[in-house]
């Protein structure tokens, strides 16, 4: 089923580079996500193992631009997404957990959201199924067996209980995953399905990661769990018993069951978002279950958090590298809209429409994609200013949306501060993006047009003038069409001559700056 859903765009896959072997899939080696497993997880995956097909691989490559939906509990409290469990009191979090009983968001409308996704230019979707909190978005199955007593008499107790602490049992009663899933379809989004590995709320998960539970284990072997014992987040942390082999084997079952649900009760999903990991440990099981879940749908793509090469895509989170990426694994820059992830108030500082649009050129010029964060509040609405915010980037994508989407990396990613390039898979038109108005004339050494060929602005629909200046492009820009690209940049088509013909004599590109990425979005 997955195959027919990608069928439609195998006609596109005529013009795509060179086939992508599963053994230049690789994480590069400064991703945090890939120092966090690369002690024990395995550089090469295992021969049994397969990734996705490359024509999920290129179908990821085409998206350009998402948006990335955290919603969940944490919306009541207006938190920073669940982080703010580990930091909170103990009444807090006895009375967090308690919130499910409340949770009715009669505002929520999944043909919403879509409608306003596709009206605006979004291609892509991804949503929280399961943060770490350990609150499921979705109909699951599966039956938590004990968790914590935050307020017991004497302090914190495991209890035994026997729900499956999801969107099911609160007065809302609807399965949002599968709305959204279907909405989405309907409206031709490519649906991404966030789970987190560890989970709060199960105590049987303790003490992977971020658990707030904490063992004798996990503090004289962090190296086994994964473990964060001694971060800022994990000041709160209580010590407990270490799980016995039943509570880890009942961990791991629970852990599979609940993903399977996902690629078997939603139709065929194109991207699954792992986060986290789970450590040395349990690693051979998890890789069990990577095994399995690869063969309910061979082409859905898994991001590579917790599971390493494993994956078929990464994000670097907050901020967008700073060149070209050496790797030849997909990648989704995360990116929130306001302070944080997930909604904290109708007053939250949002960055911007121009933010969005200057940030998607920038990484689509470096070969990767731009997702953007944002919240719906307690009652499944979006602030105002998101709403205007992805308007805003809608009405620039209407005019320039040619230039970025289904494009690939031109011969350079960039010409000096301003100016990014991208370019058809045909390699026949080159686009150039200029992060504010170029001025009289726009000048590159690096594109060469086609001769007796047109340059345009994107929204004009007039030739520009242009010459040659010895091997220097130089296009004449009448005064008339500053503001007419509808945002910050500005797209000009060019066709391009042929590459083989100029492009060893490009000068050399000095490297730039690279950065970092943070865990646990």
């Amino acid at each position: 089923m997955v195959s027919a859903l990608l069928g439609g765009l195998l006609p596109l896959l005529a013009a795509a580079e060179p086939a992508t072997r599963d053994a230049d899939l690789r994480l590069p080696e400064t991703d945090i996500l890939w120092k966090a497993v690369k002690d024990y997880v395995e550089v090469q995956p295992v021969p049994e193992y397969q990734h996705a097909s490359e024509a999920a691989r290129e179908a990821f490559r085409d998206l350009k631009y998402g948006v990335r939906i955290h919603w969940g509990l944490y919306a009541i409290k207006e938190w920073k997404e669940s982080w703010t469990f580990l930091t909170a009191t103990r009444e807090e979090r006895q009375a967090y957990q308690e919130l499910y009983k409340t949770w009715n968001p009669t505002g929520f409308n999944a043909e919403e959201w879509m409608q306003l996704f596709k009206e605006n230019g979004v291609r892509m979707f991804a949503f929280t199924a399961n943060h770490l909190d350990g609150f499921s978005m979705f109909d699951t199955k599966t039956r938590i067996k004990q968790r914590v007593n935050w307020t017991a008499p004497g302090g914190p107790q495991i209890e035994a209980c026997d729900l499956a602490y999801s969107i099911m049992e609160t007065p809302f009663k609807r399965d949002v995953v599968r709305e959204l899933t279907e909405a989405g379809r309907k409206y031709g989004l490519k649906i991404d399905l966030y789970f987190s590995h560890p989970q709060w709320y199960d105590a049987d998960f303790r003490p992977y990661c971020y658990h707030p539970l904490q063992t004798p284990a996990s503090r004289d072997h962090p190296e086994l769990y994964a473990n964060t014992f001694t971060a800022k987040d994990s000041k709160n942390a209580i010590m407990a018993p270490d799980p016995t082999p039943a509570e880890e084997a009942r961990m791991l079952q629970r852990h599979r069951q609940q993903l399977t649900e996902l690629l078997t009760q939603y139709g065929p999903l194109d991207m699954v978002c792992l986060d986290m990991w789970l450590g040395k440990k349990i690693w051979p099981q998890t890789r069990e279950t990577m095994l399995a879940l690869r063969k309910l749908q061979p082409d859905v793509m898994f991001r590579a958090r917790g599971i390493g090469n494993y994956g078929d895509y990464y994000t670097p989170e907050g901020f967008v590298p700073g060149k070209k990426e050496n790797t030849s694994m997909p990648w989704f820059v995360i990116y929130p809209l306001g302070k944080s992830f997930s909604f904290r108030g109708a007053s939250d500082h949002f960055k911007g429409g121009d933010w969005i649009i200057t940030n998607l050129v920038d990484a689509v010029a470096k070969g990767g994609n731009f997702m953007v964060g944002i919240g719906p509040d307690a009652n499944g609405k979006f602030p105002a200013g998101i709403v205007q915010q992805l308007q805003e980037a809608g009405a620039w994508l209407k005019i320039n949306g040619e230039a970025l989407f289904a494009t690939r990396p031109y011969l350079r990613w960039h010409e000096d501060q301003t100016l990014r390039f991208t370019r058809t898979k045909d390699k026949k038109f080159v686009y150039m993006l200029s992060l504010g108005w170029p001025g009289e004339t726009l000048h590159s050494r690096l594109v060469k047009p086609k001769a007796g060929s047109a340059i345009r602005l994107l929204g004009h629909d007039q030739d520009l003038k242009w010459r040659m200046e010895g091997d220097s492009l130089s296009i004449a820009l009448p005064k008339e069409l500053q503001g007419r690209s509808g945002g910050p940049a500005y797209a000009f088509k060019v066709e391009s001559a042929a590459w083989e013909t100029f492009a060893d004599a490009l000068p050399p590109e000095a490297p730039p700056a690279t950065s970092e990425g943070k865990a646990g979005k």
